[in-house]
C-alpha cells in the first residue's frame, strides 16, 4: 500500500497545478482552431499537440522534456535549437513557390519591403518596455508573420524565448483571416478597394530559372547572415523551376517540408512548459508580436496608396495587406476582402508578388538584425 501511494503522488494528477492546467487548456484551444476553425491546421494541430505533452506534469529526474539533457524530446528539439528546422522548411517552400507573378511586375516587390516596418518598430518599442537587443530582435521578427524565419533568429539570439515566440508567430499566422481584414477595410475606401489591376505580363521559363540564381547572390550578398535561409529557399525555387529536377523538387515541397513541420510543430510545443512560458515576458510577446503584425499590415496598404501617387496602372491598397509573408493565407484574404466589394475582382494572383517578396523581405530583416546583434 506504501508503495501504491507513494507512486501515486508522483502522477500527473498529483502534481499539476494551476500552470500547467491553464497551458492544457491553451492546448487543447489551439487544436480546436485547427481543426473546427481550419486555421493553418498543419502548424497549430502539431503545436497544440505539443504544448499538452509539453504540460504533462513529473517528478524532478524524470528525464522526458525537451530541456531534459538526453531525452528524446530534446534530440528532437536539437533541430530547433540548432536553427536546422528552419531552412528546411524553407527548400520545401521554395519549391512550392512560383515568383512569377513577383517578376511580372517588380514594383510589388516593394509592398513587401514596406510591410518590414512593422519588424523594426517592434524591435525599437520591445527595447523601449526594457527587453535586451537580442531578445527584442527575436520579438520584433513576428511582424514577418513568419514562423521558420521566427524560430530561426530567436534560435540564435534568445533561445530562452523560443517557446513564446514561436507560439506567438504561428498563432499570429493562422488568424491572419482574423486580424488582417479589419486594417485593411479602416485604411483604405471603398472606391480604392474597388480598383481593378492590369494582367501581369507572361514571364517565360528563362526568366524563373535564372530568377533563382540571381535572387539568391543578390539577397546573400546584402545580407549575408541569411544564407542559411535564402539558400534553401532558392535551391528548392530552382529545383522546382529547371524542371530536370521535378523529382526533388516534389520531395522537398511534399514529404521532407511535411516531416519537417510534424517535428517542428510538436517540439515548439513542447517546449512550451508552464514554468518557462507563463512569464511577465510572455504576455508582453504576444502584445508585441499583435502590435508588430498589425503594423506589418498596415505599412503595406499604406505604401500600395503611396505608390498609386506615382504609377499609371494603379494598385489596389488592398495587395499591400499581402506583404507579410504568410504564404498564400494573407494573399487570400486580401482575395476574400476584394470580393465582398466586387465578385468578379480577382487579386489572388496579384496578391502572390507581394506575398512572396514578404517571405524574402523578412528573411532579409532577419540577417541584418542578426548581423549587427552580433558585431560590435
Amino acid at each position: 500500500m506504501h508503495h501504491i501511494l507513494e507512486y501515486m503522488a508522483t502522477t500527473g494528477f498529483a502534481l499539476i497545478n494551476l500552470k500547467y492546467f491553464l497551458m492544457i487548456i491553451i492546448g487543447i484551444i489551439l487544436i480546436y482552431l485547427g481543426v473546427a476553425k481550419h486555421y493553418e491546421p498543419l502548424l497549430l494541430i502539431p503545436i497544440g499537440f505539443g504544448v499538452l505533452v509539453g504540460n504533462v506534469p513529473h517528478v524532478a529526474g524524470v528525464n522526458i522534456s525537451v530541456y531534459d539533457q538526453g531525452s528524446v524530446l530534446n534530440y528532437l528539439y536539437f533541430g530547433v535549437v540548432k536553427g536546422i528546422y528552419p531552412p528546411l522548411i524553407f527548400l520545401g517552400i521554395g519549391a512550392m513557390t512560383d515568383f512569377s507573378t513577383m517578376l511580372a511586375r517588380p514594383i510589388l516587390m516593394l509592398l513587401g519591403a514596406a510591410a518590414q516596418m512593422g519588424i523594426f518598430l517592434t524591435f525599437l518599442g520591445a527595447l523601449y518596455i526594457g527587453f535586451s537587443p537580442q531578445e527584442a530582435a527575436s520579438i520584433g521578427i513576428i511582424g514577418g508573420a513568419d514562423g521558420p524565419t521566427s524560430i530561426f533568429l530567436t534560435a540564435k539570439l534568445a533561445p530562452h524565448l523560443l517557446g513564446p515566440i514561436s507560439i506567438a508567430a504561428y498563432s499570429y499566422m493562422a488568424l491572419v483571416p482574423v486580424i488582417q481584414p479589419p486594417i485593411m477595410k479602416l485604411l483604405t475606401t471603398k472606391k480604392e478597394r474597388l480598383i481593378r489591376m492590369e494582367e501581369p505580363r507572361e514571364v517565360s521559363k528563362k526568366e524563373k530559372t535564372i530568377f533563382p540564381i540571381v535572387g539568391f547572390l543578390l539577397t546573400t550578398f546584402l545580407a549575408p547572415a541569411s544564407l542559411p535561409l535564402f539558400s534553401m529557399l532558392f535551391l528548392g525555387n530552382l529545383l522546382k523551376e529547371a524542371v530536370v529536377t521535378e523529382r526533388l523538387a516534389q520531395t522537398a515541397r511534399t514529404a521532407l517540408i511535411d516531416s519537417v513541420t510534424i517535428i517542428l510543430g510538436f517540439t515548439v510545443g513542447a517546449s512550451t512548459q508552464a514554468d518557462y512560458f507563463l512569464t511577465p515576458k510572455a504576455l508582453y510577446i504576444f502584445m508585441l508580436g499583435a502590435f508588430s503584425f498589425a503594423v506589418a499590415t498596415a505599412s503595406g496598404v499604406l505604401f500600395a496608396k503611396f505608390l498609386n501617387l506615382f504609377v499609371k496602372h494603379k494598385i489596389n491598397p488592398l495587395v499591400g495587406a499581402a506583404g507579410v509573408s504568410a504564404v498564400p493565407d494573407s494573399a487570400r484574404v486580401v482575395q476574400m476582402v476584394a470580393k465582398e466589394e466586387d465578385k468578379t475582382n480577382f487579386l489572388l494572383m496579384h496578391a502572390m508578388a507581394p506575398n512572396v517578396a514578404g517571405v524574402i523581405g523578412s528573411a532579409i530583416a532577419a540577417g541584418v538584425l542578426w548581423h549587427f546583434m552580433v558585431t560590435p
